[in-house]
């Protein structure tokens, strides 16, 4: 299964971008879902059909969910849920209070990406399209199981033999509420279902991120930003879609301004993000609302192109640990060694290598280093940034 997830600053598009590609995916053949994990689900108005919590067939070949959250958390957290209520009561919480807390942050986005194992493993679908929350909430949901593995593989064993211990001895000394074995077989699942999650998204044969921007500088900077940490945490980037363009056959003067202002920011992100091919989607003139006019951005944006097929393969970015040095590496294809120039404007870098120019955000663990040495090998970039001695 084809699995593809889109994902930008609010209000750029990428609800509309989501279900136009789940729709011309399904026109050709492709048997596809598309879900949301936005807790503040769209896909219904989107595409002017009532949806449910299980997919339902909507056009040919094309199903569409919007799932109900607290029934996909009652599955996989309730039991742990339940645990820590007690504990927040016992505290002196109010138990209506404590019930509504207990729910981590993220925990209902992140409920939802466990439906893609699931359709993974019943492999009814040809294509799954997720229609992501906007940034912030996506990089915090993908990143939730990589920093519970160290706690899962290091202290989540010892917590579970200390509290088997302590358990018969609280139960008579005091009311403080004990983690039961349900409690940690409970957790224990939902990591490992979340670890699943995690494997197929990262794993670049069958999943890839999709950026939708629009051509203003604040959301090119907040698609960098995701960027740069979508390469850190190794999930694989295929495509932007730069939305809502005005395009050359509007002659309003009024227009004048906004387009070569767009023409601009244009070339800014084929700069930023090179060498991931960019699609442009043209400024509709009327409101995208219902499978007709879906189907006419999904013909617009792709044309003879297969929405599901991968439109680019490999890493643009990597960082690396060597020695006492962190090694920032960039795939610049295609480009003839020459005189490299570098600009630094705190967690902005912008290169320059003969005629090509690339503007990246710079991750935390960089930002406060000074850039060492940089070399060409293999088609890549590598900068050498000098590792503080508060990192080593």
């Amino acid at each position: 299964m084809r699995i593809i997830l889109y994902t930008g600053k609010g209000g750029v598009g990428k609800t509309t971008v989501a279900a136009a590609t789940a729709l011309r995916a399904a026109e050709l053949g492709y048997k596809t879902v598309v879900l949301s994990t936005d807790p503040a689900h769209s896909l219904s108005d989107s595409f002017d059909i009532t949806l449910g919590n299980e997919p339902q067939l909507i056009a040919s070949n094309l199903w569409a969910q919007e799932t109900n959250m607290s029934q996909t958390l009652r599955t996989y957290w309730d039991t742990v849920q339940e645990w820590i209520t007690a504990l927040l009561a016992w505290r002196g919480i109010d138990e209506v209070v404590a019930d509504d807390i207990a729910v981590l942050p993220g925990m209902e986005e992140l409920a939802n990406l466990l439906y893609i194992a699931h359709y993974h493993d019943d492999n009814k679908y040809d294509v799954a399209i997720v229609d992501c929350a906007p940034t912030g909430e996506t990089l915090r949901l993908l990143s939730f199981p990589e920093i519970l593995r160290w706690w899962m593989h290091r202290i989540f064993p010892k917590g579970r033999a200390i509290a088997g211990m302590v358990r018969p001895l609280v139960k008579f000394t005091s009311a403080i509420p004990m983690p039961s074995d349900e409690v940690f077989d409970s957790a224990e699942h939902l990591f490992s279902e979340l670890d699943r999650v995690q494997n197929l998204l990262s794993d670049p044969e069958k999943s890839s991120m999709r950026l939708v921007v629009n051509p203003e500088k604040m959301v090119i900077k907040e698609a960098q930003r995701t960027f740069t940490y979508l390469n850190l945490y190794g999930y694989p980037t295929d495509l932007v879609i730069c939305n809502r363009f005005i395009s050359e056959e509007v002659k309003d003067p009024y227009f004048d301004y906004w387009k070569k202002s767009q023409k601009e920011y244009y070339t800014l992100i084929e700069e930023c993000f090179a060498p991931l091919p960019v699609l442009s989607l043209p400024l509709f003139q009327q409101e995208v609302v219902g499978i007709p006019m879906l189907q006419a951005v999904g013909k617009t944006l792709y044309q003879d192109n297969d929405p599901a097929k991968l439109f680019f393969h490999g890493q643009i970015q990597s960082i690396k640990r060597e020695d006492n040095s962190y090694i920032l590496s960039l795939a610049l294809p295609f480009i003839a060694k020459g005189d490299i120039n570098l600009a630094r404007n705190d967690d902005e870098l912008t290169i320059q290598v003969a005629s090509f120019r690339r503007n990246i955000i710079l991750p935390n663990i960089l930002r406060g280093l000074s850039v060492d040495t940089a070399r060409f090998e293999d088609e890549r970039l590598k900068i050498s940034f000098q590792a503080s001695d508060k990192s080593r």
